[in-house]
């Protein structure tokens, strides 16, 4: 038998060995080929400062144990190894040593002062910032721990420190800064030395708001504070600090901003150094706890692409985060300047969405043979590039795009054999890497990017699956607590749109997102700190809810962009908002409570769920009749009273079976919003409308997940039409073609039908519960779970569905076949043969006694009707398509004989009668 462990995780970031605190959660995978292998126990080796510490486990946790060790001081370098014990006695090996350092300072040990430009002459002046220091014996380790209040890179002796673009990010300056522990060793040299250091202002000197309210919230000029703390071989210690006796000077960036993008003038280098300004201190900053901001990928030039209009335009095939770095030979003084847009608008760069966002950057010849550029400290999201000023014929191989974000490990994977779907999925991920950039934001091209509580409440836990965003939401979620005034937590994290007020499914981030960490990381930490805050938001509400226990006549979101709301007015929903405010303090009251019993808060947990009850009652008293169905008859107040179970076994049904009534009436459109969305495809999967579902998933006529994927969308849109059927963009004031949140349904992709799912948190026991989806071959999802990676494909093999899955070792899982069949099995690989369901019934002759349900359920007779619709009469077809009731209850006959003429209404008959021929 094989038995090893693979792996020794620490609480670091992805590609680094630096922790942020002196008690970090660690864990560790094993891996064997014992089918039903299960750890007894597991012995833990520490290697610090010469000093050998054991600790022994015993039972099968291996998964962010507390940290059993004396607490790590700082600088301390330490390795672990960890050796497990099966339940068949068998010892592995000794794992490979996981290294690591602590990253944090003593307290009272940060003494850096804060320095910036003393007398700038732009707003947020870029700035190269330096000192010397001379090194007199051997180095046995140097460490940097450099913040900003803006975004700075650091060179000792002209190398770079790192590859990190954009550091330190963004937090709410005001109160929380960040620091990066930096080993430089290896950097500095003996005798003199030079630090320099590039600085701009980024999110902090930014002006944030709509429109003529935009205004900055931070800083005008942005600080550097940084301390060196040098350890000689001898015992001897040095301390470098940035102080009064630090130089500045303007560089090449003449001008940097986010939305504005940035001005580089190769000619001026950097020169006429002064005196910097000790100014007020930043708060003293913490070691960083979530991923690091990096380069992560470059894409060449996919089409050149000459406009209506005779611009040259570079079309890099996927949209993207990033910037361009581009290769340019030319006289010095050229302009080279680059306009970004996410689309096309008829030939021509769509800019409109930007709003206020330039989103140009421009590079100034040197005149001293191949210049390379790429900006610093700026980004944009675009898929297409105007090129203006390149001297000479410009080759595509000398631009390409390089895409940045947080540095996650991807963890999560989907494919399918429906290519559409499968587009979709890879558009969700592509969404995801756009906006995790140092916060989880709402779109990251426009004049906005700000980290917008309601989205990412939405899609935790498809994030969640697709990366290992555990450390990039801890320290988000430390930002919203900060952010909170009252227990109020604000739209946006951090707040840059002024005082914080309550909107349901925003604010409730505070109890979603943590509970998800639990669920998906068995991160109970995060969960046990944001305790507190997740409570102090539920008491809000529930104090708003009053004595009825319903939350009403409020200020908010609502089921934000319904497809039916009118552009410039998106909050106008189908669904009441009161309903969803409702939903949503039952939501947060249950959510509490639960984390209240798992951290043993016994009488608050009684409390919160006593809440949650009342709530709930209230809400079915309220909005829910006898006969099962809602007040508002849409189908997201459906979805919330199922998928949030506030509703019994034979109401519940009576809704689902509504809510699939209603997807039919609608043609099998979406008619949700941000809340609905993540959700509907749940409640008809649990009230057994799989066949709804599908039909909803797999339509293409807009609004729909797929709409998007036929107009070449590669990433999530905002709205459902971001872009009309002919090429315009829509009409409204806000729309972005890189929004997450809507792709929310990669979750149920991943757990429904793929069938991976954890059934207890952090995957110690897995759901495997695959549902084969008619007019689908395949499926597949795999996830790097914190035992391993679990798998589970299904496929079709003539009657039947062939099911196979990977279980980690260490774990079990309960396994519900197509076909209705339970098993309870361990770890190894597994596979099993199902009868498929049988399929629906071939639709029987089609003509105008049927029904419009039955046309709407017959795709070939829809698509029929429609397309001689669109020859003869196009704006009737239109409206054939978008504002049809399919009811089961109105003939086709007697909706043409109020539409049609008898000429087109026999052109439909003939294809009709064409049509049930073949099919004969």
């Amino acid at each position: 038998m094989s038995l090893r462990v693979a792996r020794v995780t620490v609480d670091a970031p992805h590609g680094s060995d630096t922790v942020a605190t002196a008690t970090p959660a660690i864990g560790w995978v094993s891996e064997s080929d014992a089918r039903g292998w299960m750890q007894s126990g597991a012995e833990l080796e520490l290697e610090l400062d010469g000093e050998t510490q054991m600790h022994r486990v015993g039972g099968r946790d291996s998964v962010r144990l507390r940290w059993p060790f004396r607490p790590l001081q700082p600088r301390d370098e330490a390795t672990l190894r960890v050796r497990v014990t099966g339940s068949d006695g068998a010892v592995s090996p000794w794992s490979e040593p996981r290294r690591i350092v602590a990253g944090f300072l003593a307290d009272g040990e940060w003494t850096a002062r804060t320095i910036a430009v003393a007398a700038p002459t732009t707003y947020a002046e870029p700035a190269t910032l330096r000192t010397t220091f001379s090194v007199d014996g051997e180095v046995r380790r140097a460490t940097l721990y450099a913040t900003a209040v803006g975004v700075y890179q650091a060179a000792f002796n002209g190398e770079e420190v790192d590859d990190q673009v954009l550091k330190p990010g963004w937090t709410p300056f005001h109160t929380r800064t960040v620091h990066e522990s930096t080993d430089v060793t290896a950097l500095v040299r003996s005798g003199e030395n030079a630090v320099t250091v590039r600085l701009a202002g980024a999110w902090a000197t930014e002006h944030y708001g709509f429109r003529e309210n935009a205004a900055p919230v931070y800083e005008e000029q942005p600080r550097f504070a940084a301390q060196l703390l040098i350890e000689y071989a001898d015992g001897r210690v040095q301390t470098v600090r940035t102080d009064e006796s630090w130089q500045s000077a303007p560089n090449e960036v003449t001008a940097s901003g986010l939305y504005a993008g940035e001005d580089h003038d190769a000619r001026r280098g950097t020169s006429d150094w002064s005196p910097v300004a000790v100014v007020a201190d930043v708060p003293v900053p913490g070691a960083r706890v979530s991923p690091f901001v990096r380069r992560i990928e470059e894409l060449p030039v996919a089409e050149v692409i000459t406009t209506p209009s005779g611009r040259t335009v570079l079309d890099f095939g996927q949209n993207l985060v990033g910037r361009l770095r581009i290769r340019v030979q030319g006289a010095s003084g050229t302009v080279v300047t680059l306009r970004h847009a996410e689309v096309l608008e008829h030939g021509e760069l769509g800019t409109r969405p930007l709003r206020a966002a330039a989103a140009t950057d421009r590079y100034t010849l040197a005149g001293d043979g191949v210049e390379v550029w790429e900006p610093e400290f700026t980004f944009h999201g675009f898929r297409y590039a105007e090129i203006d000023g390149w001297p000479g014929v410009l080759d595509p191989a000398d631009i390409s795009a390089v895409v940045i974000h947080s540095d996650m490990e991807r963890t999560g994977w989907f494919d399918t054999s429906h290519e559409l779907v499968r587009q979709l999925h890879q558009n969700v991920v592509w969404g995801l890497r756009g906006n995790f950039l140092s916060v989880p934001t709402d779109c990251p091209q426009r004049d906005e990017r700000l980290g917008w509580t309601g989205d990412i409440q939405v899609f935790a836990p498809t994030a969640s699956f697709l990366y290992d965003v555990r450390g990039f939401l801890d320290s988000w979620l430390r930002d919203l607590e900060i952010d909170q005034v009252d227990g109020v937590v604000p739209f946006v994290v951090p707040n840059v749109l002024g005082p914080a007020r309550a909107a349901a499914a925003w604010g409730d981030a505070a109890a979603v997102v943590p509970t998800v960490l639990y669920e998906r990381f068995a991160d109970l930490d995060t969960l046990e700190r944001q305790f507190d805050s997740m409570r102090a938001w539920t008491d809000v509400i529930v104090g708003y809810s009053g004595d009825r226990r319903l939350w009403e006549g409020m200020f908010q979101f609502g089921d934000w962009l319904d497809p039916d709301a009118p552009p410039q007015h998106p909050a106008k929903a189908k669904t009441s908002a009161d309903i969803v405010a409702t939903a949503y303090v039952f939501r947060s009251a249950d959510l509490t409570a639960r984390a209240a019993a798992l951290l043993g808060r016994e009488s608050e947990a009684r409390e919160y769920a006593g809440i949650a009850e009342e709530v709930r009652r209230a809400f079915v008293a309220e909005y829910v009749t006898e006969s099962g169905r809602m007040v508002s008859d849409a189908q997201t107040a459906y979805s919330l009273a199922i998928v949030f179970d506030m509703v019994d076994e034979s109401r519940r049904q009576a809704l689902g079976d509504r809510l699939a009534e209603l997807t039919r009436l609608g043609g099998y459109r979406i008619g949700t919003g941000f809340v609905g969305t993540p959700i509907i495809q749940d409640a008809l999967t649990r009230t057994g409308h799989l066949d709804t579902a599908t039909r909803l998933l797999t339509q293409t006529e807009n609004p729909s997940w797929l709409y998007p994927v036929t107009m070449g969308a590669t990433t999530i849109w905002e709205r459902w039409d971001s872009m009309l059927p002919d090429g315009t963009i829509n009409p409204g004031q806000m729309t972005s073609f890189n929004h997450y949140a809507l792709g929310a349904i990669a979750d149920w992709l991943h757990r429904t039908v793929a069938g991976l799912a954890p059934a207890t948190p952090g995957y110690a026991r897995i759901a495997i519960e695959p549902h084969p989806l008619e007019g689908f071959d395949d499926a597949e999802a795999s996830h790097l779970t914190p035992y391993g990676e679990a798998r589970v494909r299904w496929q079709r093999s003539g009657e039947s569905i062939i099911v196979e899955a990977t279980v980690p070792a260490n774990t079990d899982a309960d396994v519900v076949l197509p076909d209705g069949r339970r098993h309870t099995v361990g770890s190894g690989s597994h596979r099993w043969t199902s009868a498929a369901l049988a399929p629906r019934p071939e639709p029987g002759e089609v003509g105008p006694e049927s029904t419009l349900a039955q046309i709407i359920d017959d795709s070939e007779a829809y698509q029929a009707i429609v397309e001689v619709l669109g020859e003869l009469r196009p704006a009737i077809a239109e409206d054939f398509r978008d504002n049809t009731e399919w009811s089961p209850r109105l003939t086709l006959g007697e909706l043409f004989a109020r539409l049609l003429g008898p000429e087109p209404r026999a052109a439909v008959e003939r294809r009709l009668t064409a049509l049930n021929t073949a099919r004969s």
